[in-house]
């Protein structure tokens, strides 16, 4: 259940590639990206003061993607962490958002940051990590962040 809404916008995103070459599936902070031309995902983090702030530049070359988000902060769905958003990027949306899940789990503190950016090193395939807990972040990967 932990990737249902990243296996959603990934399974429709990719139907729809089929009928037009750009596809952009958001459902509820997880996503499916296939693009032409960079773009710019922008973050939201619950009450963080980085929330609109700061965005994700995905090139067109790194498309299709899944770009998911889990939060203990933010949503109704049951989270075991505190992270104002765990975002994980993958080829698979699917992927992506069973793994925000699972790092989103990890983070209760800004301590555990790092445990996060450690658990995400460990598993195969995940392109990159942002966790963001109020004024915290850390990142791993193949992340480029940007300004709004």
């Amino acid at each position: 259940m932990a990737a249902v809404a990243g296996a959603i916008a990934e399974f429709v995103g990719k139907e729809l590639l089929a009928f037009s070459p750009e596809v952009i599936i958001e459902n509820g902070g997880d996503i499916f990206l296939k693009s032409l031309k960079r773009r710019t995902v922008g973050i939201f983090a619950g009450s963080s003061p980085l929330t609109g702030k700061i965005g994700l530049e995905i090139e067109a070359d790194e498309t299709p993607i899944g770009i998911c988000t889990s939060s203990g902060t933010v949503g109704h769905s049951l989270s075991f962490g505190k992270a104002d958003a765990a975002i994980t990027l993958a080829k698979s949306a699917t992927f992506a958002d069973a793994a925000a899940t699972a790092i989103g789990n990890i983070v209760k503190e800004p301590g555990d940051i790092d445990k996060a950016i450690e658990y995400a090193k460990s598993i195969r395939d995940l392109k990159g990590l942002v966790v963001i807990i109020g004024d915290k972040i850390g990142m791993w990967g193949n992340v480029k962040i940007c300004s709004l």
